[in-house]
């Protein structure tokens, strides 16, 4: 090769190179396109959690029309709902003395107390009007044992009680989800993880998520995510027909 060919060769292949490194793989590969083995995973998009509600996530209305755009795109749906029972362990009102977003020590470990939200069969536990997932085949609720509270959709916070959601998904062949929700930084970042560590490959669609983000909680969720392996993608990467 001439040197001047070869200067050429080497300055293209250093452009690719800088171009692969400066987008994500989605971009980079074209649009994900979900198949039958990949599916959606709607959390907690519940009244409670949207602004007005009992623990409302700043913006959470925001990924109802999101959500709704990019569900037409899978066929496998799951949602999920907090379904908490009165007086239930994780509120602050079951524990004399304590306040709303101060911790206590449960038989499982530390545990962030919440206001009273999502009771079971309360207007405040129900999905939001607005969202619109008809493809959906499984409504999973969580949270539902008094003594033990539950981000994940798949493994509740004593890291013993399985929802069986993960059984659910294997014996469907679905490898790939990709999880939404509420929010970001508790439910849908404990359940992408437990995605991860249960053999899914696993994606968590930021625009289709909001955070409370406690005490830095949401820069430590992502870190987190990402040195586990669970890939950081926008709607915008998912090719919605």
């Amino acid at each position: 090769m001439q040197t001047a060919q070869r200067r050429r060769f080497l300055l293209q292949s250093a452009a690719l190179t800088v171009a692969g490194a400066s987008f994500p793989a989605s971009w980079a590969a074209g649009k994900i396109k979900p198949g039958e083995r990949a599916a959606l995973i709607v959390v907690d998009v519940q009244n409670c959690f949207i602004p007005g509600g009992t623990l409302p996530v700043a913006k959470g209305d925001e990924v109802v029309p999101v959500i709704n755009r990019i569900a037409t795109a899978f066929e496998n749906v799951v949602v999920t709902q907090d379904w908490h029972t009165q007086g239930h362990a994780s509120f602050a009102s079951a524990h004399a003395g304590k306040k709303p977003f101060e911790t206590t020590k449960l038989s499982y470990g530390q545990q962030v107390l919440w206001p009273d939200h999502c009771v079971q069969g309360t207007d405040d536990a129900a999905l939001h009007k607005d969202l619109k997932v008809p493809k959906a085949q499984v409504i999973l609720r969580k949270g539902f044992h008094q003594h033990v509270d539950s981000y994940s959709a798949f493994e509740e916070a004593d890291r013993k009680t399985s929802t069986g959601l993960a059984g659910y998904l294997k014996q469907r062949g679905i490898k790939t989800v990709f999880v939404t929700g509420l929010a970001t930084d508790f439910c849908v970042a404990w359940t992408a993880l437990d995605a991860k560590r249960l053999g899914f490959e696993t994606y968590v669609v930021e625009d289709a998520t909001r955070a409370i983000d406690l005490n830095g909680s949401l820069d430590a969720a992502w870190k987190n995510m990402k040195a586990k392996g669970v890939k950081r993608i926008q709607s915008s990467d998912i090719d919605v027909a």
